[in-house]
C-alpha cells in the first residue's frame, strides 16, 4: 500500500514537473517570438536614458502610474505627446485614467511657467512627476514611457482583430491615411492614427478624448481569455518600445485584477475640466491657463473616489 501510495506522488510529481516545463517553455518561446516581430525599438536595451525616477510608494492599493505617450523619431530631448495618469485599485480591482492636456501652463520645477509636455524634454519622467506634484499635490508612483512607434503592434497583439471606434468624420490630414466616417474595425496602424489625428472642430480636446476611448476598449481586450494567453507575446513584442520602472510583481497583480474585475467599466477625466481654463498666448505659444485650485479639487476627489466610498460603508 505504501509502495502505490509513493509510486502515485511520484507519478503526480512528475506530471507538475512536465506541466511546469511546457508552460515555461511555452512562455519563452512566445516572448522571442514577440521580440522577433518587434522592430528595433527605442528602449531595446533595457537600460534606461532617464534621471532615477523618485516615486512614492503606494499607500492603502492605491497605485498611480505616470503614463507618457513618445514620438521621439530619434530626438533626444522631444516634448510627451501623451500624458495619462493610470490609477488602479488593488482592493476594488477599479482602473481609472487622467489625462492632462500637453497644453496645460504649469510651473515646472527650475524651468519656470510652461506647456507641461515640455516638462518630459527638460527632464524626463522625474520633471514629470516632480510637475504633477507642484501644480496638482498627487504623488506618483510609477511610470512607463511608451514610443509611439510601437503603439500599433502592441495593440495588434492584445486586439488582433481589431477595435471598434464610431469615426464622426473624414480624417486624413497629418496621420498619413484616410479613416473614412462610420462603424469602423481598426487595426494597429489605423488606430494610432485615430488618436493622433488633431485637425477637427475639437482639436486637441478631441484627441484626449479618442485616447480615452482607445484604452478603455484595449484595456477590456486585455482582459479576454486570448490576451491572458498571448501575454508572453505581448511582452516580447512590448519591451522594445516601454521604458518603465513598474516591477514585475505589480504587473501581475494588476493584471490579476484586471481579470478579476474585468466587468468595471473604467473611469475618465480630463485635466483641465470643464469651465476651469481659458485659451491663452504667451511667449511659449498657445496655452490653457488653468484654475489650478479647482482642477487640483477635481483630480483629488476622482482618485480617492473608491476610498470615500470604502470609509463610508465601514
Amino acid at each position: 500500500m505504501k509502495k502505490r501510495t509513493k509510486r502515485k506522488w511520484k507519478r503526480n510529481l512528475i506530471l507538475l514537473v512536465t506541466l511546469l516545463l511546457i508552460v515555461i517553455l511555452y512562455c519563452v518561446y512566445q516572448y522571442n517570438k514577440g521580440l522577433s516581430e518587434a522592430s528595433e525599438g527605442m528602449y531595446k536595451d533595457d537600460k534606461t536614458m532617464f534621471d532615477p525616477f523618485q516615486g512614492a510608494e503606494p499607500q492603502f492599493g492605491e497605485i498611480n502610474i505616470l503614463l507618457i505617450g513618445s514620438d521621439s523619431r530619434g530626438e533626444e530631448q522631444a516634448r510627451s505627446d501623451a500624458l495619462m495618469i493610470a490609477h488602479y485599485n488593488q482592493e476594488s480591482h477599479k482602473m481609472k485614467i487622467v489625462s492632462i492636456m500637453r497644453d496645460t501652463y504649469v510651473d515646472i520645477p527650475d524651468h519656470g511657467k510652461q506647456k507641461i509636455n515640455a516638462a518630459f524634454a527638460y527632464g524626463g519622467p522625474e520633471l514629470v512627476r516632480k510637475t504633477i506634484k507642484k501644480n496638482f499635490d498627487v504623488d506618483i508612483n510609477y511610470y512607463a514611457v511608451v514610443d509611439f512607434d510601437g503603439f500599433s503592434k502592441i495593440v495588434d497583439t492584445i486586439a488582433p482583430n481589431g477595435i471598434e471606434v464610431e469615426i464622426p468624420y473624414e480624417m486624413s490630414y497629418g496621420i498619413g491615411m484616410t479613416l473614412h466616417p462610420g462603424k469602423q474595425i481598426l487595426h494597429g496602424n489605423e488606430l494610432l492614427g485615430y488618436v493622433r489625428f488633431r485637425q477637427d472642430r475639437l482639436s486637441d480636446f478631441g484627441r484626449v478624448e479618442r485616447q480615452q476611448e482607445v484604452i478603455s476598449k484595449v484595456k477590456e481586450e486585455a482582459a479576454s481569455i486570448q490576451s491572458i494567453v498571448n501575454l508572453p507575446k505581448l511582452l516580447g513584442v512590448a519591451d522594445p518600445y516601454i521604458d518603465t520602472n513598474v516591477d514585475t510583481g505589480t504587473i501581475l497583480s494588476i493584471g490579476k485584477g484586471l481579470i478579476v474585475g474585468q466587468s468595471n467599466k473604467m473611469e475618465t477625466l480630463r485635466i483641465p475640466i470643464k469651465d476651469s481654463y481659458v485659451d491663452d498666448r504667451v511667449d511659449v505659444g498657445s496655452v490653457l491657463r488653468i484654475n489650478y485650485e479647482k482642477n487640483k479639487q477635481a483630480l483629488k476627489e476622482f482618485l480617492s473616489q473608491d476610498n470615500v466610498r470604502s470609509t463610508s460603508q465601514d
